[in-house]
């Protein structure tokens, strides 16, 4: 048997039928079909109010929308947040359909001539990745006649420990090495573009709160020092996210709480260069994941060799990160669970498999689950982020899964 991650705090306590936001999950796979992605729009409410609790009055957050770009949910976190994160032209038409241009940045290496004339075009943020980068958007600016908004992305000389994903303190095709930052912001500034500040990002899925409060001093204080290098204060230096959730067994919760009375003591602290600047935290999976599930129809039952599977009618097309595909090195298990049998003593050891036709099609491998039988409903935790978008959904043709929000 193989351990599964914790659950949610909102669904830990439950017992019987599973309930997202109210609504019988059962129920829910009845009306819109299996699979099916849900998401409460109000505990993503509670996570936005749970930040401005704790973090420091003058640090603004902004949804990174390459979490989870569903409209409907898209539409409904945009009002609660100051700012959205995109990071591709298709992300750039949702963002601007739900907040002013201004609200919005654009991030990412490779963007194409034609996404950079659209950004400048309607004045959002563009977070310029390299000096080629920078001159070809003062060429397209030029030839469109609208001065870019650019922000500098660094690649810093500095890493997050403990993080899922690191993005600094090495070689990168993200942001401009911290060396040559402060001269690609001059070329900016010289060639007419109007400067934004600096866009910082060293890691992401921490859940050490120690790594991050260390992490956000030392991006504060190089922040500092490129603007002394530059001769000119940042209007905004987007400090980065990295905030984690807690996947697998043996994660704990990161203290956000904690993050937030240290990183306010060091904004007190801060360069006198950084006075007038605008801050900001740019969070993606900490506000969704734990607000989505994945629900799923078990469709056959069989033993193999003495191993008993649930093939259910989902799988990674779907879910490509709870099958262990997406960046893990060692593959280990999201919280799942029978909808039907919340709470109940788990029965049987059983491994949850999808419909493809490859051996990494697995949502729960080992795992111990009360008896389910065809029919009944597994659920998938941790389904708000990096879910169907960060999957292959055209592999082998199955249909595109149904998604919701409620709440």
């Amino acid at each position: 048997m193989k351990p599964t991650g914790p659950l949610p705090p909102a669904f830990a306590r439950q017992r019987g039928a599973l309930m997202i936001a109210g609504a019988d999950a059962a129920a829910l796979v009845g009306t819109h079909g299996s699979p099916l992605f849900v998401y409460d729009a109000d505990a993503v409410a509670a996570r936005v109010a749970r930040f401005r609790a704790t973090m420091p009055e003058a640090v603004g957050l902004h949804y990174a929308i390459k979490a989870n770009p569903f409209t409907p949910l898209l539409s409904a976190i945009a009002p609660l947040v100051d700012g959205l994160d995109v990071a591709s032209g298709g992300e750039l038409e949702r963002a601007l359909a739900v907040k002013p241009a201004a609200a919005v940045s654009f991030a990412g290496p490779g963007k194409r001539d034609e996404e950079l004339a659209a950004a400048i075009a309607a004045g959002a943020t563009l977070n310029v990745e390299s000096v080629g980068e920078a001159r070809r958007a003062l060429a397209v600016g030029a030839r469109i006649g609208v001065a870019p908004r650019a922000a500098v992305r660094v690649n810093p000389d500095l890493e997050l420990r403990g993080s899922g994903m690191k993005m600094g303190g090495r070689a990168s095709p993200f942001g401009v090495d911290a060396e040559q930052a402060a001269a690609v912001v001059r070329l900016l500034i010289e060639g007419g573009a109007v400067w934004r500040g600096f866009h910082l990002f060293a890691g992401s899925q921490a859940l050490d709160a120690a790594a991050l409060i260390e992490t956000q001093a030392a991006t504060l204080a190089l922040a500092a020092r490129l603007a002394e290098e530059v001769g000119a204060a940042p209007p905004l230096v987007n400090l980065g996210g990295g905030f984690g959730v807690p996947y697998f067994a043996g994660d704990v919760a990161l203290d956000v709480e904690r993050v937030g009375v240290a990183l306010g003591a060091a904004l007190d602290r801060r360069a006198d260069v950084l006075a007038g600047s605008d801050f900001a935290l740019e969070l993606g999976r900490w506000l969704v994941a734990e607000a989505g599930v994945y629900l799923t129809r078990v469709v056959d039952r069989k033993v193999s060799r003495g191993e008993t599977f649930l093939v259910v009618d989902g799988g990674l097309h779907h879910q490509l990160a709870a099958s262990g595909n997406f960046g893990t090195v060692v593959r280990r298990n999201y919280p799942i669970a029978v909808a039907g049998r919340m709470g109940a003593h788990g029965e049987e050891e059983v491994s949850v498999v999808g419909c493809l036709c490859t051996p990494l099609d697995r949502l729960g491998d080992r795992v111990l689950l009360p008896q389910a039988d065809v029919g009944d409903v597994v659920a998938v935790f941790l389904a708000g982020a990096y879910g169907l978008t960060a999957s292959p959904s055209a592999f082998l043709g199955h249909p595109a899964p149904a998604e919701i929000v409620i709440g």
